[in-house]
């Protein structure tokens, strides 16, 4: 009787293998038919058929006219294309920065202890709920208009620019401060990522004489840098993306004088305006092609500067 209680215990001692239903498959790939569908008919689909546009002369009514690579040989001769080029890459490496460094402020002051700390952060994140709406794009186009309320402030302590929004030296400016001033998501990220960093560290700092800049530089920026790049790279992507509130300042064309003219609003009117679908195409892939391009940039300087717990502080 020992020798097949032992055998028993020992057959039933492994975890046991739920044999495999013949149905087993069709129902998995039922539950991922929504996603298989959505990702086929509204992302894959459009993007194969923006591609074969690419190369095409179609105007959204006859039939697309195959003519190769003439689109985007002729983008590199187009002085909107190339205007249109320079303002969004001006924007992106003003806009990036400058709202980072402000959420990161902010994010810095509310993690401390402090009353009404919960309305602060609630105050901070709202304008990120409303941002990229026409209304706030109206508003702020009205809050920076001639003779409005940021034109009078400025008037009182003599600085006279007859307006932002009508002025091609402060347009694009204007809408910086509205990337920075719809800073939520990013501050939100940077907290959680203040929040990881070890107290102690910054008492060792301070035992050791450290000031508040040294303990910065050395601490702070260093342990939440994989959060710092994470929102590098979200906020460079969105602002090559930005196009309700530019197109509400400065209209279809940029207006005024070409300052507000983003690769999106003449992607839009070329597509749109213009009818010339297959050129927005092409417009479509190299912008594709360009954020690409940067975003690999960013990860490989990201080596140097972005430590994961663990490094060993190898980062060829």
């Amino acid at each position: 009787m020992a020798p097949r209680t032992e055998v028993a215990v020992a057959r039933g001692a492994g975890p046991r293998k739920r044999s495999r239903l013949p149905g087993d498959g069709v129902a998995g790939y039922l539950f991922l038919s929504p996603w298989i569908i959505g990702i086929v008919v509204l992302t894959l689909g459009p993007m194969v058929t923006s591609l074969y546009l690419s190369f095409t002369d179609y105007d959204l009514f006859n039939t697309p006219n195959w003519i190769g690579l003439e689109n985007y040989e002729r983008m590199f001769t187009d002085a909107r294309w190339l205007r249109s080029v320079e303002v969004t890459a001006i924007y992106v490496a003003l806009a990036v920065p400058v709202k980072l460094a402000a959420a990161l402020a902010v994010a810095m002051l509310l993690n401390s202890k402090r009353a009404g700390q919960g309305f602060y952060r609630a105050a901070f994140y709202g304008p990120s709920l409303i941002g990229g709406s026409v209304g706030v794009a109206i508003v702020w186009k009205m809050m920076f208009s001639d003779d409005s309320v940021v034109d009078r402030l400025l008037l009182k302590v003599g600085i006279d620019t007859g307006g932002w929004a009508g002025n091609p030296d402060f347009s694009l400016m204007m809408l910086v401060l509205l990337a920075t001033w719809q800073l939520g998501a990013p501050m939100v990220i940077f907290l959680a990522g203040l929040k990881q960093v070890p107290p102690e560290l910054y008492e060792a700092a301070e035992v050791d004489g450290a000031s508040r800049a040294r303990r910065f530089w050395s601490i702070t920026l260093p342990m939440i840098s994989p959060v710092l790049f994470f929102n590098l790279l979200l906020e460079t992507i969105n602002a090559f993306q930005v196009f309700t509130s530019a197109y509400v300042v400065g209209g279809p064309n940029g207006q005024p004088a070409g300052s507000t003219l983003f690769y999106t609003i003449y992607l839009f009117d070329r597509g749109f305006g213009d009818y010339r679908m297959g050129y927005a195409s092409a417009m479509a892939w190299m912008l594709l092609l360009g954020v690409g391009l940067v975003t690999v940039f960013l990860f490989r300087t990201a080596r140097g500067w972005v430590f994961y717990s663990g490094d060993s502080g190898d980062k060829r």
